[in-house]
């Protein structure tokens, strides 16, 4: 049976190329988003299936791996990569919003692994892949609530990544320390390589 990875938080840019390697070697593509219609023509183009889930929220995280088993298979693969980001003087951030940069850069990051790593342990091993940023290790000014985020979701892998090495699950965090560049833009003439190919990522 062909393995199964799960992409939370799948769009285009770093997941969508993630999503076609990980289509090439073979495997079953599970895309997850708040909103799926924006995965209409990449799920078409490597044959994926889209479920609509809010990372947020609990009980959506258990309905997403549950729908995806039932489905698909268990995923071997599961890769978080939901962002959200308020920006502005310290002094000025709107509480509400700043809870929803934790909710989905960091909380959400802990519901999906947390039910990753029940399936995993259960299946003798997997992988989880979360997706860092320059402000996983560096909190530049008026960004104040994603570093909170991202630094949190960086201590979650470190913290699971001990703890689950030795029962065969994988756990990576990548600091991605730059711009990931747009789907249909090119970096200006003057000014080259000032974004980051997804591709090579992938």
């Amino acid at each position: 049976m062909p393995k199964t990875a799960l992409i939370v938080g799948a769009g285009s840019g770093l997941s969508a190329s993630l999503a076609r390697l990980f289509a090439k070697e073979g495997m079953t593509l599970a895309l997850a988003a708040r909103r799926i219609e924006k995965l209409t023509q990449l799920s078409s183009e490597i044959g994926a299936t889209s479920f609509a889930c809010d990372a947020s929220k609990p009980d959506e995280v258990e309905r997403l791996f549950i729908d995806v088993e039932s489905k698909l298979s268990s995923p071997t693969v599961v890769v978080y990569n939901p962002s959200f980001r308020v920006r502005g003087p310290f002094v000025d951030l709107d509480p509400i919003e700043v809870a929803k940069t934790l909710d989905i850069t960091a909380y959400g990051g802990f519901l999906v692994a947390q039910a990753a790593a029940k399936r995993m342990l259960n299946q003798g091993g997997g992988a989880i892949f979360f997706t860092g940023a320059s402000a996983s290790i560096k909190g530049y000014p008026q960004s104040a609530p994603f570093a909170m985020g991202k630094f949190a979701l960086r201590g979650l892998a470190q913290s699971i990544a001990r703890e689950l090495a030795p029962k065969n699950i994988h756990v990576a965090h990548f600091v991605i320390d730059g711009v990931i560049r747009a789907t249909a833009s090119q970096d200006p003439a003057n000014n080259p390589d000032s974004t980051l190919d997804p591709d090579a990522f992938a």
